[in-house]
Protein backbone atom coordinates (compact mmCIF):
# COMPACT_ATOMS: atom_id res chain seq x y z
CA UNK A 1 0.00 0.00 0.00
CA UNK A 2 2.16 2.53 1.49
CA UNK A 3 4.54 2.22 -2.42
CA UNK A 4 1.42 1.55 -4.46
CA UNK A 5 -0.74 4.48 -3.22
CA UNK A 6 1.77 7.15 -4.47
CA UNK A 7 2.25 5.96 -7.85
CA UNK A 8 -1.03 5.30 -8.18
CA UNK A 9 -1.76 8.92 -7.57
CA UNK A 10 1.38 10.10 -9.50
CA UNK A 11 -0.03 8.44 -12.72
CA UNK A 12 -3.58 10.09 -12.33
CA UNK A 13 -1.48 13.34 -11.75
CA UNK A 14 0.52 12.93 -14.79
CA UNK A 15 -2.23 12.13 -17.30
CA UNK A 16 -4.39 14.59 -15.70
CA UNK A 17 -1.28 17.44 -16.63
CA UNK A 18 -1.93 15.72 -19.87
CA UNK A 19 -5.49 15.92 -20.30
CA UNK A 20 -5.50 19.55 -19.41
CA UNK A 21 -2.92 19.97 -22.93
CA UNK A 22 -4.62 17.67 -24.91
CA UNK A 23 -8.04 18.50 -24.60
CA UNK A 24 -8.32 21.49 -22.56
CA UNK A 25 -12.61 21.41 -23.46
CA UNK A 26 -12.90 18.28 -21.45
CA UNK A 27 -12.25 20.69 -18.12
CA UNK A 28 -13.50 23.84 -19.41
CA UNK A 29 -17.43 23.19 -17.95
CA UNK A 30 -15.60 22.39 -14.11
CA UNK A 31 -13.64 25.78 -14.16
CA UNK A 32 -15.96 28.32 -12.74
CA UNK A 33 -16.33 31.61 -14.91
CA UNK A 34 -14.80 34.35 -12.72
CA UNK A 35 -11.42 32.39 -12.99
CA UNK A 36 -9.61 32.33 -16.81
CA UNK A 37 -9.63 29.26 -18.43
CA UNK A 38 -6.06 29.96 -19.61
CA UNK A 39 -4.48 30.39 -16.05
CA UNK A 40 -6.83 27.35 -14.70
CA UNK A 41 -5.32 25.19 -17.49
CA UNK A 42 -1.94 26.02 -16.81
CA UNK A 43 -1.94 26.07 -12.74
CA UNK A 44 -3.60 22.68 -13.22
CA UNK A 45 -0.65 21.67 -15.77
CA UNK A 46 2.02 22.65 -13.67
CA UNK A 47 0.22 21.49 -10.60
CA UNK A 48 -0.83 17.74 -11.03
CA UNK A 49 2.70 17.40 -13.57
CA UNK A 50 4.90 18.77 -9.98
CA UNK A 51 3.03 16.91 -7.77
CA UNK A 52 3.12 13.44 -10.29
CA UNK A 53 6.65 13.85 -10.26
CA UNK A 54 7.07 14.53 -6.63
CA UNK A 55 5.35 11.35 -6.00
CA UNK A 56 7.49 9.11 -8.05
CA UNK A 57 10.46 10.37 -6.62
CA UNK A 58 10.76 8.88 -2.74
CA UNK A 59 13.14 12.15 -2.02
CA UNK A 60 10.32 14.03 -2.85
CA UNK A 61 7.17 11.72 -2.40
CA UNK A 62 6.39 13.52 1.36
CA UNK A 63 6.20 16.81 -0.39
CA UNK A 64 4.06 15.40 -3.33
CA UNK A 65 1.60 13.44 -0.59
CA UNK A 66 0.95 17.07 1.16
CA UNK A 67 0.83 18.97 -2.46
CA UNK A 68 -1.56 16.39 -3.58
CA UNK A 69 -3.80 16.93 -0.26
CA UNK A 70 -3.53 20.92 -0.85
CA UNK A 71 -4.49 20.60 -4.22
CA UNK A 72 -7.70 18.06 -3.37
CA UNK A 73 -8.90 20.65 -0.97
CA UNK A 74 -8.35 23.40 -3.77
CA UNK A 75 -10.31 21.71 -5.93
CA UNK A 76 -13.17 20.21 -3.36
CA UNK A 77 -15.42 23.71 -3.64
CA UNK A 78 -15.27 23.79 -7.68
CA UNK A 79 -16.78 19.95 -7.03
CA UNK A 80 -19.43 21.16 -4.50
CA UNK A 81 -19.99 23.92 -7.04
CA UNK A 82 -20.69 21.88 -9.59
CA UNK A 83 -22.80 19.40 -7.40
CA UNK A 84 -24.93 22.88 -6.41
CA UNK A 85 -25.72 23.45 -10.38
CA UNK A 86 -29.43 22.20 -11.54
CA UNK A 87 -27.38 19.92 -14.39
CA UNK A 88 -23.39 18.98 -12.46
CA UNK A 89 -21.29 18.40 -15.29
CA UNK A 90 -20.33 14.87 -14.14
CA UNK A 91 -23.68 14.12 -14.65
CA UNK A 92 -26.29 13.07 -11.61
CA UNK A 93 -26.37 15.21 -7.96
CA UNK A 94 -25.84 11.73 -6.74
CA UNK A 95 -23.31 11.73 -8.53
CA UNK A 96 -21.45 14.44 -7.86
CA UNK A 97 -22.25 14.01 -4.02
CA UNK A 98 -19.73 10.26 -4.52
CA UNK A 99 -17.66 12.47 -6.18
CA UNK A 100 -17.67 15.39 -2.88
CA UNK A 101 -17.16 11.78 -1.15
CA UNK A 102 -13.88 10.80 -3.01
CA UNK A 103 -12.67 13.69 -3.36
CA UNK A 104 -12.14 14.27 0.85
CA UNK A 105 -11.13 10.25 0.45
CA UNK A 106 -8.25 11.79 -1.82
CA UNK A 107 -7.56 14.72 1.23
CA UNK A 108 -6.79 11.77 3.52
CA UNK A 109 -4.63 9.81 0.75
CA UNK A 110 -2.38 12.64 0.19
CA UNK A 111 -2.44 13.17 4.28
CA UNK A 112 -1.54 9.57 4.45
CA UNK A 113 1.35 9.63 1.82
CA UNK A 114 2.69 12.66 3.79
CA UNK A 115 2.85 10.96 7.32
CA UNK A 116 4.37 7.53 6.15
CA UNK A 117 7.01 9.59 4.18
CA UNK A 118 8.02 12.53 6.52
CA UNK A 119 10.45 10.84 8.26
Amino acid sequence: MKKITPLFIATAMIIGAVGHVASPEIYSALIPSFIPEFIAHLFAIIAELAIGLALIIPKFRKYGGIAFMILMIIFLPIHVWDMLKEEPFIGTKTIALVRIAVQVAMIYAGWWIYKKYKN
